[in-house]
């Protein structure tokens, strides 16, 4: 399993914390320096937290288990997307459901309803309606494509959540707290990391720091794949 050197990490800028006056005290174990009103984060730190992530989501995937992204900021959607699909595991990178760990019934029916809508559809099944109820399926499909598109696998609770920034997904957090599902998170320098189980102190909002960080992720779980027995 291939880690990023700590000359990557600074190539990506994963070091760049907030601005002091944003800061949580609790990330203070993790800070290196400040310069020019910037914390800088202690990488070293970076490095052996990250590998202790990717070691748990490899083993994770190597017992056949279930790991949920979640990341809603504009800057990670599309590639957290890319790296769930490429991983095969199920991901929320539009607004979080209310609910979804903690009812996990109630949207667990919405996702059957959409698996079997865009079954019938491929099936053709549909083309026997009127074209106004074929739009409306296509509507409907549409909608809950957009609400549960990410989750049409997930048969049951995820085994663990994988977060990018937990001030976004503070609701994904306090359900998965609440449920007792491990939590792995990019933690910036302005966040409370108590409740996560997996914590990895990063930038959460440079471009190339989340393709970083997201392309080990992805390997990670592909190489536990492969050792699934």
């Amino acid at each position: 399993m291939k880690i990023p050197s700590l000359e990557e990490m600074l190539k990506s800028g994963m070091h760049f914390g907030h601005r002091t006056g944003k800061w949580h005290p609790k990330m203070e174990p993790f800070i290196f320096t400040q310069r020019n009103g910037v914390y800088i984060i202690d990488l070293v730190k970076t490095q052996k937290m990250l590998t202790d992530a990717l070691e748990f989501m490899k083993k994770l995937a190597a017992e056949g288990k279930t790991i949920l992204f979640v990341g809603t900021k504009n800057q990670v959607k599309q590639p957290m997307r890319n790296a769930a699909i490429a991983a095969a595991m199920p991901y929320v990178v539009g607004k979080w459901l209310g609910g979804l760990l903690t009812n996990f019934g109630i949207i667990k029916r919405s996702i059957k309803n959409y698996q079997d809508l865009t079954e019938n559809k491929r099936a053709g099944k549909l083309e026997k309606y009127t074209k106004k109820e074929q739009l409306n399926f296509d509507r409907e499909i549409a909608k809950l494509e957009q609400r549960v598109g990410g989750l049409a696998n997930l048969t049951k609770l995820p085994d663990a959540l994988f977060v990018w920034d937990i001030k976004k997904e503070k609701t994904a957090v306090a359900e998965a707290n609440k449920k007792n599902i491990p939590v792995i998170a990019i933690c910036d320098t302005n966040v409370n990391p108590e409740k996560i189980n997996y914590v990895i102190p990063a930038n959460d909002d440079a471009t190339k720091a989340v393709k970083l960080i997201l392309k080990s992720v992805k390997e990670a779980i592909e190489e536990g794949k492969k050792e699934k027995k």
